[in-house]
């Protein structure tokens, strides 16, 4: 199935500063958002107590915050609807440090006023094993980077892996300006979207790079723009149809998954689409504004086989007793 032309060569080069000022923009919209909206941490990496509450009617939210607000233990605490009308999610910052006593019980007792309800979720964690899964998580993130980067380098040459990295910060910074954005609690969850982010785009990416690899070889083009546009075109329907089955599926995920994964689905929308338009837009225009050379890679790669050759010569001579 291809929803473009396949010998329909589209002039996406000729368009690359447009698209990277456009991406710039996004850029440093999300960093601005994040540096004066900030991420909101959940409970994961901030500690502190969730309590999903479930009422048989619609849940009495102003009543619930005025309750909690007269009890000292409990005055700071965040009251949200939670899905439907009849059920909140309750945030205490910090955890409860009345270890001999239940949390789900106090918290019956207290809003024993407001109503029948049913008490369906506590979790909680301590600020030092917050802080513990936030620092793993900023290592994960890290060492993920640092891993593609010697993964790109390896398979195909500098300029491709410095040119993927970009394209990925650039998809985790908009996608953290969503998440910013919408005040979305950020939490293992989120954590593992943003991941997957990474693993969705770099495989898109590096589809783009290798058909781009391949036209710089076999090519006898020698202008780089023209190349690209070529690989960019010929991967056009495949990468149209991945992305599109991918976000169907999130999309359904965001629509009827429920309050719990939403923010995973959300934040993945906005990574498949972000992905896709770098995959095609951006990375490969990184490439051209590394000034990456068509005529020094093919004489690199006409040494190495040069070089590879002369060993299978003298394998071949030592195997024979020429030697």
């Amino acid at each position: 199935m291809e929803f473009f032309k396949s010998n329909k060569i589209y002039n996406f080069m000729g368009k690359r500063i447009p698209f990277l000022a456009f991406s710039a923009f996004l850029v440093l919209a999300s960093f601005t958002l994040i540096f004066t909206k900030g991420l909101h941490l959940g409970i994961d990496f901030s500690g502190g107590t969730l309590i999903q509450v479930k009422y048989t009617k619609d849940a009495p939210i102003p009543q619930i915050r005025t309750i909690l607000k007269s009890n000292q233990k409990f005055d700071k605490a965040v009251v949200t609807k939670f899905g439907t009308n009849s059920e909140v999610i309750i945030k205490i910052p910090t955890s409860t440090t009345t270890l001999g006593k239940d949390i789900g019980d106090e918290m019956r007792a207290i809003l024993k006023p407001t109503g029948q309800y049913k008490i369906r979720r506590v979790d909680m964690v301590g600020p030092k094993v917050g802080n513990a899964l936030k620092e793993k998580g900023l290592m994960a993130l890290g060492l993920s980077l640092l891993v593609i980067l010697a993964y790109v380098s390896f398979r195909f040459e500098w300029r491709f892996a410095i040119a993927s990295i970009l394209a990925l910060v650039h998809d985790i910074s908009i996608a953290l300006g969503a998440i910013s954005l919408f005040q979305i609690d950020v939490n293992l969850d989120i954590l593992a979207a943003i991941l997957t982010i990474l693993g969705y785009s770099l495989n898109d990416t590096i589809i783009v790079f290798d058909r781009i690899r391949e036209g710089v070889t076999n090519s006898k083009e020698n202008e780089l723009n023209k190349v690209v546009n070529e690989s960019v075109s010929s991967t056009l329907s495949r990468t149209t149809l991945t992305s599109l089955t991918t976000f169907f599926v999130v999309l359904t995920l965001y629509l009827f998954g429920g309050e719990i994964i939403s923010g995973f689905s959300f934040t993945m929308l906005v990574g498949v689409v972000v992905g896709t338009y770098s995959s095609i837009f951006i990375a490969a225009s990184f490439l051209v504004q590394l000034n990456f050379s068509i005529s020094d890679y093919r004489a690199v790669q006409a040494a190495k086989e040069k070089r590879a050759k002369e060993k299978e010569k003298l394998r071949a001579q030592f195997e024979q007793g020429t030697i």
